[in-house]
């Protein structure tokens, strides 16, 4: 048996030890900047929550989000090298970046299903994608030039019935043989706030959409150069999605709350309820493989039905825009409700 004076300078030095590896810890965090495409709301909300629960932190990042909006254009920001990491809306994003030689690439894919639906009135019967085409339809310049180019090359739609989409509900509330684009999260909740109806719903996605939506981008040289800090990043904030969308997400919407006031209780549990109940998030892929799952077949697929649309060149090597190097490792799935 060790004498207590030499017990109490073990335990004195292990104490020390302890005590000098926390604070060098938390002061050497790495800090990392990361920019949305829009302003706070629940679609981003896995990112706010990693921030406001410390998941981020437990990573050993120090991260800071920077809010985009209507004048902000955050992903200029990466590709100048101003901040590190960046939310890209859809796949296309990332097929343009290699078109045009921009050294940015895809490393992980939040969203399995791109929320882009289709919204028309109860009464009209409307029960699958093709009997919109007699429809008026409501999209934006935006739409033209991606999902719609695809509703003609796959569905045989046509632009004749098309109207512009400023995203003012009025004039397809006032139509009732009309159909108008939105995301599942949002726009049917405010068109039921406006009009005191409930819009039927179809998800671009179930009828072959299949882009992946809200992509993590960062720049090559961050992926050569630094690839421990972006498996942090991407891994905490896989975990923040599985707390946001299966947990508390007290904190992260209080977050988003505070940056956009015009986010109310309401609208943010509208919109998890419709990520979850669409698997936005978590279906397909990420049911086995964790949220943020990419596979080479699914960009095979999407790239060739845009080559067939005529929305990007078929002669570009699409395998560029993305590497599945940091995602498919089921990071957090234990977190998912009805896991051990």
């Amino acid at each position: 048996m060790r004498p207590i004076h030499l017990r109490r300078a073990l335990t004195a030095g292990l104490m020390a030890a302890c005590m000098s590896i926390l604070p060098a810890r938390a002061e050497t965090l790495d800090k990392v900047s990361f920019g949305t495409n829009w302003v706070a709301e629940a679609e981003h909300g896995g990112f706010f929550q990693a921030v406001a629960d410390g998941t981020y932190k437990r990573y050993g990042l120090d991260v800071t989000i920077v809010p985009g909006g209507p004048n902000e254009n955050n992903r200029m920001l990466l590709i100048a090298g101003k901040i590190d990491f960046f939310m890209a809306a859809n796949t296309l994003m990332s097929f343009d970046a290699v078109t045009n030689n921009v050294p940015v690439v895809t490393i992980a894919a939040i969203f399995q299903k791109d929320p882009q639906v289709m919204l028309t009135q109860p009464d009209a019967k409307v029960g699958k994608i093709e009997d919109l085409k007699p429809l008026t339809l409501f999209v934006s310049k935006e739409g033209m030039t991606s999902y719609f180019q695809w509703l003609k090359s796959e569905y045989g739609f046509s632009e004749k019935n098309v109207r512009p989409y400023n995203f003012n509900p009025q004039p397809f509330i006032a139509n009732p043989k009309s159909a108008m684009q939105g995301y599942v999260t949002s726009e049917p909740f405010a068109v039921e706030k406006a009009a005191g109806f409930k819009p039927n719903v179809l998800l671009l996605a179930d009828s072959g959409f299949n882009t992946y939506s809200t992509l993590i981008e960062t720049r090559r040289e961050i992926v050569e150069k630094k690839p421990d800090l972006v498996q942090r990043f991407v891994d905490a904030s896989i975990v923040g999605w599985y707390n946001y969308i299966y947990g508390d997400n007290s904190a992260g919407n209080a977050m988003i709350k505070k940056l956009n006031p015009e986010m109310t209780d309401e609208l943010l549990a509208y919109s998890v309820a419709k990520m979850k109940e669409y698997g936005i998030v978590d279906s397909g892929e990420s049911l086995k493989n964790g949220i943020g799952a990419m596979s080479d077949e699914r960009y095979t697929s999407f790239f060739d039905k845009m080559v067939k649309a005529g929305v990007v060149r078929s002669d570009i090597d699409y395998r560029k825009s993305y590497t599945l190097r940091f995602v498919n490792k089921g990071v957090g799935v234990e977190l998912r409700p009805g896991k051990p």
